[in-house]
Parts: C-alpha cells; structure tokens; sequence
C-alpha cells in the first residue's frame, strides 16, 4: 500500500499483471482472459452479459435451488425464494429440476462423487446411472418447452452451495454441457464456493465432472474475505466485449490483487487443498456415523470441507426437519463454541465449510458438540 493502493484497471500496474498471470496458469486451456470485480454477484452479472453478447441468444438456465448472487441482475439466476423480492430481475432465465439423487425423484447408493453415498438403494450398474439419465431427461424438456431453440448459456455450481451442498449424479454435468451446446449456449461454472482447493481433490470443482467450461466465475475465498471476484473465459468469448467499452472502477485494485495473489501462494505452500482433502474426508465419514445413529440426519454429502448435513423428521418420510428444530440445533451448537450454517431450499441442511486450515483436532471437537446437539434434539423429541 505504500507503492500504490489504488487506480483503475484501466492503467495496467504489476499487481493486476502478475495475479492475473499467475491465476491464469491454474486454468486449462482456452481459459486464458481475466475480469476482475469485486463480489461473487458482479462476477455472475457480467458472465450472463457475456454469455448474451457472445452467443447473441437470451434465455439462461440455472438449476432449481441454485444461487448466483443478489443483485437485480443475478438474481434471475437465483432459484431460492428466500432470496427473491417481489420485482422482475433477470427476465430470460429458467430453471430445470436440481438433479439431487437425495431429496430428488431419482437417486441411488453410488450416484455421488464423494466419500459418503445416500441411503437410498438403486440396482444401476457400475457403468450406469438411472437418476442422471432422468434428470438429463428433464433438461432435455426445458430445452424443448422453456426456451427459444437458440440460448445463451446454462450456470451451474460444480457442487450446490447455499442450495444445499447438493452433489449431482457423476456424468450429468458432462451432458448437460452437450446439450446446451448443441443449442448454442456457453456453459459457466459458478466456483464462488467450490473453487480455490476447498473440495480436495482439485482446484476447481468443475475438473471432478470431466468437462471445460466457457466461462468461470470466482470469489469469496479467491482473497481470504477481501472483497474481490474474477471471471475466467476464452478470448473468443472476451472479444464479444469489445463490441462496447466495459471497465471496473474498483475490480482489480492493487491492494485487492496483492491479497489475491498471496492467497494463491498460501493455499500451495500450506498444502491447503490436500488438508481439504483429508480433514473434510474425515469429518464425512465421521458425520456419516452421525447419520446412521440418529433418525433426524437423513444425508450426509459433499467432498473436502464443502459439507452437508440434511436433516430430516424421519428416514422413511424424507420431509424437512422444521426451522424451530433447525435453529434449536443451531444455538445449541454457538453455545458449546461451534458455528454451523444453514442452507437448502427448505433450510434443512446444515452446511459445514470451515477455513482450510483446520486440524483433525479442530473437526474432532466439531464432531463432538454437533453429536451433542444432535442428541439433545432428539431428547426434545420425547
């Protein structure tokens, strides 16, 4: 800050260069053009704008239960209600059904990329899965009655995050990516929350699904809570932007782009992603015993330390453990010095998505007060 704390991204200075060379190196190919903004939902926005001038069609599809952002614009994307206002933001977005092998119509015991798999049965084989190939079917009618035959792109969370850590079935995203192509739209991967090393086993969530995305959209962690936000595309794509003049007063600051890099270069030299891995597999497959011994925890999901923990009024039922429970739950946990959030569409899934750097010791006393309220609740009950 002593050098320089501000100009815009109009002049180039070395700290906006060097991230974005730096930043540019962990994406696969084409993915090569950076914009930097300031939140996860100026990211979002600017990737629908891209994704409309670049393809010259409108309609975007989400997913149900999906969040983008907040904004007027964003909020299109967003298929919450509790995050929607009684206005008309986002004309020209659409949603197909959320392809949740828990909650869903359709899933099964092997449907997930993760270490924890629903109690739900199914007799696929190892080289199929029926749940994706249904919910496949439901994108294919959105495309066939939604939309206009030409769209612009499809957003996707790599896993869902404030929806509820929800995994999709291995090989949807791949075919979805197919088919929005074949429409002539671009695919973006929202990496707000998965991105970064958080899941584990990759740096970017979308990797896990075998497939490249057109666009990539990036935040929260990219600057350990600076306020900052980047989308990753192709110069192909990038180029559609020329067609007018697009800039960011504050997006790509020197002091955001310093805390950035050295974000990139404390998650390797810690080893921050390989902790994700071990420590969030941990706490899975503890959580997972959890969900076995109490009746209320109907699913445990997730990869590295993206974690989610449905709760339910029975196995059997699968309804929605009700708010008053959830909240009981959660304050039990903040008195014994635990900070759990709350997610899903019905609010019934508790999401765990602790700072990198946590220790097995750490997720051992996370363990133990979780499985004391959970008890507790369950005492209530009676």
């Amino acid at each position: 800050m002593g050098r320089l704390w501000h100009t815009t991204n109009i002049y180039m200075n070395s700290p906006i260069h060097e991230y974005a060379e730096k930043l540019a190196s962990l994406l696969p190919d084409p993915l090569k053009v950076i914009y930097l903004t300031n939140s996860g939902s100026e990211a979002n926005d600017l990737a629908m704008l891209m994704a409309r001038v670049y393809t010259g069609n409108f309609d975007v599809i989400t997913f149900r239960g999906g969040y983008h952002g907040a904004s007027p614009y964003a909020m299109g994307l967003t298929s919450m209600a509790a995050y929607k206002y009684p206005i008309a933001p986002g004309i020209g977005c659409h949603t197909t059904m959320c392809p949740d092998v828990f909650r869903g119509p359709w899933g099964g015991s092997g449907c997930r990329d993760s270490p924890v798999q629903t109690i739900r049965e199914c007799n696929c084989s190892p080289d199929c899965c029926q749940a994706k190939d249904m919910y496949v079917q439901q994108l294919k009618e959105v495309l066939d009655t939604s939309v206009s035959q030409q769209i612009a792109g499809f957003f996707a969370e790599p896993i869902q995050g404030i929806g509820g850590v929800v995994q999709y079935p291995k090989g949807f995203l791949k075919e979805a990516y197919r088919l929005v192509r074949e429409r002539g739209g671009v695919c973006i991967a929202d990496e707000v929350q998965t991105g970064f090393g958080r899941t584990g086993s990759d740096l970017w969530g979308f990797k896990a699904h075998d497939v490249v995305p057109d666009i990539v959209t990036m935040a929260k962690g990219i600057a350990n809570g600076f306020p900052m936000g980047a989308i990753v595309t192709t110069q192909e794509v990038a180029n559609a932007l020329t067609r007018g003049s697009h800039f960011n007063t504050f997006g790509g600051n020197p002091v955001a782009c310093s805390i950035a890099s050295s974000v990139l270069d404390t998650i390797e030299e810690d080893g921050l992603q390989q902790n994700s891995a071990q420590v969030g597999t941990y706490l899975l497959t503890e959580l997972a015993k959890l969900r076995d011994k109490f009746d209320i925890i109907g699913d445990v999901r997730g990869k590295g330390l993206l974690i989610g923990v449905e709760m339910v009024k029975d196995k059997v039922s699968r309804e929605p453990l009700p708010g008053v429970e959830m909240n009981e739950i959660v304050e039990d946990c903040k008195d014994m010095g635990l900070l759990i959030g709350k997610g899903g569409v019905y609010g019934q899934t508790f999401r765990i998505k602790p700072p990198m750097c946590i220790t097995k010791d750490d997720a051992d006393f996370a363990l133990a007060v979780f499985g004391l309220a959970i008890q507790r609740q369950m005492e209530r009950r009676l």
